[in-house]
Formats: C-alpha cells, sequence, structure tokens
C-alpha cells in the first residue's frame, strides 16, 4: 500500500506516462537544455529567495553596520550578551587549553586532531553530542580532483563559477589543492568509499561541475566521515578533551584585543565554565535553525548561528552573510519528511524534475540556485506544481529512472539511507517518484578569514560553515564537506603553531562586550535579543505565554 494519497497517485500516472521517453533519451545522453548565462541571471534576480527584499534591512552597529542582512540574521548581530559582563567574575580558570575549539562536528573535529598531531593539548567543547552536526547529515559526496583528465585547476574554475565569480580566490585555490591530501587523509583512517571492482574510487557529477569528481560512500558520506574522525578523536585522550552539551557563550579577549579563552555554558547543570586558551578555533557551523524566510530547513537542531554572534560582538567583519543556499530538492510528503535533504547524488544518478503535467522543465544539473530558481517559477508563476494535503507545493523528482537506466536494485544500493526514510511511510522510491520543493540548507557567507584560517583577531581561527569567502554566494555540492576539512585542518596546524609562540595565558578580559554594548546603545537600538539562542524555540507564541505565568 503506497504512502501517497488517491489524489497525488492520480498525478503519478502522469510521471509515469511520460517516463519510457524520458528514460529512453537520458539513455542516449540525450539532457534538458540548460539555461544560458543571461537566463540564469534573470531567473536569479526573478525568483531566488536572496534577491527579495522583504524581510531584509541594514545592521544598525558593529564591523559590518550599514550592510543589509536577512532580518533574522540582523537582529543576532544586534543583540547582548547572555552574561553579566560588568559582574561576572572571569580571573579565576576552570580550565587551561592550548588550544580551545568551539564546534564537534567536522571542521572542529578535523582541527582538533591535526592540533593534537602538532603537540597542541585541546579542549573540544560541543553543543550537543560530539558528532551532531551538519557534517553527519551530508549525504551526496566529497569533491577532489584526483582522476585523469581533471586537476585542482579545473576544480578550481568550476567553484569560482559556481560562485558567480565572487569567491576569496586564495581561499577557493588553498581549498581545490589541498583536496587530494584531504582523500587520501580519510581513506588511511578507514572511510568507505565507493569503490569500483578494480579498487579505484567511484567518481560522479555535481551540479555546475565540468568533470566527474565527486566521492562518495553511499548517500551516507557525511556520517561516515563522522565516524572516523569521532573515532580518531576519542583515541586522541590524552592531547583531546571533549566538553558535551557545552556550547559556548561568549568569546574572552584580552586588554590588547587577542583572544584569550572563551565561556562554556553547560545546558545539563546551567554552570559556567572559565576556559583560559592560547589559541581559539570557532568552528560551529550555520544558521539554518533561524529558518530564513519561513523556510524549512535540512540541518541540524544546533544550527543557531553562536559562532557568528560571539565572533561579530569581538569585530570580526562578516561576508556575503546575505547570501543563503536553498538546496532545490527538500522533500515536501509525506508531512514528517518536510525540509529533508535529497542528495544532489540522486540527480546525479539520471533522475529528472518533472511538473505536475510529467514535462520534464529544468537541467537537472544546473548549480543549485539556478536549480531552486527553476522550481519555484515552475510552482508560482508557471502553475503547474503539485499541491499536497497539507498545504505545500513541490514537482516530482522521479526517482524510478534510477533502476531504469542502472539496473534493477541500483537505489537501495547508491541510496540505502533515503530508499528507508521513505520507505518506512510506505513509499518505495524505486517505483514511486519523489516529491520536492527547495528547502534552507546552507550558510555561504560568513567570518571574514585568510587561507591560514585566520580571523582579524589575533590567536582567532575559523573553519567550516561558519565562515565566508569559499563559497561565494553559492555553493556546489560535495565542496562543503571538502571545506570544512581543508580548513579544519589549517585552522589546527596554525592554531597549534600560534599556541606554541604564546608563553602564558593571556589576562581574560570582557571589555569588547562592554564596548558593543555601548555602541548598541548609542545605535538607539530597542529591547535588542540576548545571544546566541543555543537552541531553537519551537513553542508557538500562546504556549510561551503560558509556560511563564
Amino acid at each position: 500500500m503506497s504512502g501517497y494519497t488517491k489524489e497525488l497517485k492520480e498525478l503519478i500516472k502522469k510521471v509515469e506516462a511520460t517516463r519510457p521517453k524520458r528514460v529512453e533519451r537520458a539513455k542516449k545522453g540525450e539532457r534538458f537544455p540548460s539555461l544560458t548565462m543571461d537566463q540564469r541571471k534573470e531567473w536569479l534576480k526573478r525568483y531566488h529567495p536572496d534577491y527579495k527584499i522583504e524581510g531584509r534591512r541594514a545592521v544598525l552597529a558593529g564591523p559590518n553596520k550599514g550592510d543589509v542582512f536577512p532580518e533574522e540574521v540582523a537582529v543576532l548581530l544586534e543583540s547582548k550578551s547572555l552574561l553579566d559582563a560588568e559582574g561576572l567574575s572571569i580571573s579565576k580558570f576552570d580550565y587551561e587549553t592550548d588550544v580551545l575549539i568551539i564546534g564537534g562536528g567536522g571542521a572542529g573535529t578535523a582541527a582538533a586532531l591535526y592540533a593534537a598531531a602538532a603537540g597542541s593539548n585541546v579542549i573540544l567543547s560541543t553543543k550537543l553530542r560530539h558528532g551532531d552536526s551538519n557534517t553527519v547529515m551530508a549525504e551526496g559526496g566529497i569533491q577532489c580532483a584526483d582522476h585523469e583528465g581533471d586537476s585542482p585547476y579545473f576544480h578550481y574554475l568550476d567553484v569560482m563559477g559556481g560562485g558567480h565569480l565572487t569567491n576569496q580566490p586564495d581561499l577557493v585555490a588553498a581549498m581545490t589543492n589541498d583536496a587530494p591530501l584531504i582523500v587520501s587523509w580519510l581513506e588511511e583512517m578507514g572511510l568507505m568509499f565507493d569503490k569500483l571492482p578494480t579498487g579505484r574510487m567511484k567518481v560522479r557529477h555535481g551540479g555546475g561541475t565540468s568533470r566527474k569528481r565527486m566521492h562518495s560512500s553511499g548517500d551516507m558520506t557525511g556520517a561516515e566521515i563522522m565516524r572516523v574522525l569521532r573515532d580518531e578523536a576519542q583515541n586522541r585522550t590524552e592531547k583531546i578533551k571533549v566538553m558535551e552539551f557545552s556550547p559556548a557563550v561568549e568569546l574572552l579577549t584580552d586588554k590588547s584585543g587577542a583572544i584569550a579563552g572563551a565561556v562554556l555554558y553547560n545546558l545539563e547543570t546551567r554552570e559556567y565554565y572559565i576556559v583560559a586558551a592560547k589559541s581559539v578555533i570557532i568552528a560551529t557551523g550555520g544558521f539554518g535553525r533561524l529558518h530564513i524566510q519561513g523556510f524549512p530547513t535540512t540541518n541540524h537542531y544546533g544550527a543557531t548561528a553562536d559562532g557568528i554572534v560571539m565572533a561579530y560582538r569581538a569585530g570580526v567583519k562578516m561576508r556575503d552573510l546575505d547570501s543563503t543556499q536553498y538546496h532545490p530538492t527538500g522533500a515536501v510528503f509525506p508531512e514528517q519528511n518536510v525540509g529533508l535533504l535529497i542528495t544532489e547524488k540522486v540527480r546525479g544518478l539520471g533522475t529528472q524534475l518533472v511538473n505536475a503535467e510529467g514535462e520534464e522543465f529544468c537541467f537537472p544539473l544546473e548549480p543549485r540556485d539556478i536549480e531552486t530558481s527553476c522550481i519555484i517559477r515552475e510552482c508560482l508563476e508557471i502553475g503547474k506544481g503539485i499541491n499536497t494535503p497539507t498545504g505545500r507545493i513541490g514537482v516530482w523528482l522521479d526517482s524510478p529512472m534510477i533502476d531504469l537506466i542502472h539496473g534493477e536494485g541500483a537505489i537501495r544500493k547508491e541510496l540505502p539511507a533515503k530508499y528507508i526514510q521513505f520507505k518506512r511511510y510506505n513509499i518505495d522510491i524505486s517505483k514511486e517518484p519523489m516529491l520536492i520543493y527547495p528547502t534552507l540548507h546552507y550558510q555561504n557567507g560568513g567570518l571574514s578569514i585568510n587561507d591560514k584560517s585566520e580571523t582579524s583577531i589575533k590567536g582567532l581561527y575559523s573553519a567550516g560553515e561558519v565562515t565566508g569567502g569559499v563559497h561565494g554566494r553559492n555553493r556546489l555540492m560535495g565542496n562543503s564537506l571538502l571545506d570544512i576539512l581543508v580548513f579544519g585542518r589549517r585552522a589546527g596546524q596554525n592554531a597549534a603553531e600560534y599556541s606554541k609562540k604564546t608563553a602564558s595565558y593571556l589576562a581574560p578580559t570582557l571589555n569588547h562586550v562592554k564596548a558593543f554594548h555601548k555602541e548598541l546603545d548609542k545605535a538607539g537600538i530597542k529591547a535588542p535579543v540576548k545571544a546566541p539562542v543555543l537552541l531553537p524555540d519551537y513553542a508557538p507564541d500562546h504556549v510561551k505565554k503560558r509556560q511563564w505565568q
């Protein structure tokens, strides 16, 4: 018994009616034509959420004063600290370490491993459990130009083009050049990449790429990466101390403005910990759980922009923080799966986007922002979207094509997690298409860094989704997992080197917090919120009101 309603089953018949001809064309290598560069520009401006004027405004204080950001982000950048900067005593340290890493996902754990290998003592503070992050939720793969006919040069050009030439070139060069080293490192640690019978790694196309360079582990690549990273960290307890359920709530600086550590908050005991550190790495991930413009999200529960808030208060300038990536294929049915990422690998295997009439309407491997624009256009302007029983709208992702192109059982072999996720709701994606619509996926911008992962604050480093510059205004598939590991490595190595040159712990202050609060008052910001928010609150207003009576 299918989990689709009677009405949706009738619409699926239109998809099935056009499928044989579409499969035949796909087997011949015939694709729906891609958009021209002029069409891409036009469609982005007309349909992509980043180009909407509504819900955006200039920030009134801080290093990005005057820059326009989404309202959800601007509010947090103008926030006050959770701490009493005047009354909190920070002279006594609860912990001392060479390198403090804030964030326990892929970037933070990679940084911890490399810092420890360089001889540093490391504290890794993580908001939830070690590994709870967007890394573990990433599916499709990691890009690496290590096959014949490819090179970091071509990878570099693809990344710059995908980011609309707004990327920071030195960061892109670092990422693409380091990719083979990173993939080799992962394999040495035991990561199970998909391989051919000959033992060579399988590679596939991703959207916006000129070469096949996507390395994967089924559709659970991020989880597999996080498995090997976490295992390695847990085997180095003499150098790496992991503090779970202990997010950072404020950075500490000395009287000159250099980094001196951070204040952690234990979510279980509600205690504050003062951590003195010779260097600090921010690896807190993105802001997906802010639900920019009301979109559902693929992000994990803790993605609430904590690192951005703390770094901004300390004086780090942000770049491209007005740019958000909406993944074109997020599930919209069944309701329990809303926002669930449908990896780009699905389209790389030959599936097509199909409207309510069973018509293909978009080249399936356009860059993500273009693909998103095509889907929004088809649903909201052309009027050929499919309405769900709960009032959502979407288009079909014709997944049964995979078995028809690659042979029976291909879906279960290549996409085991996705097959299970839909099967539990009585939808067999090897026989029935998936219903999808764009979902908030990735924070394109963030902290400004250089190719050493340094911020503008002495002793403060950053890596991963919390940073900006690598991807410009649009990220290509497979570069997020690469980004976190390349710059996690660089952050760990350089923070360790910096720590070695620092003879003693600096006297910590909250002077930067006091100064920022004064700036907020001067700007006339009334009733600023307190941040970081740490965890999203999904309780409706009437429930919140009742809770505090």
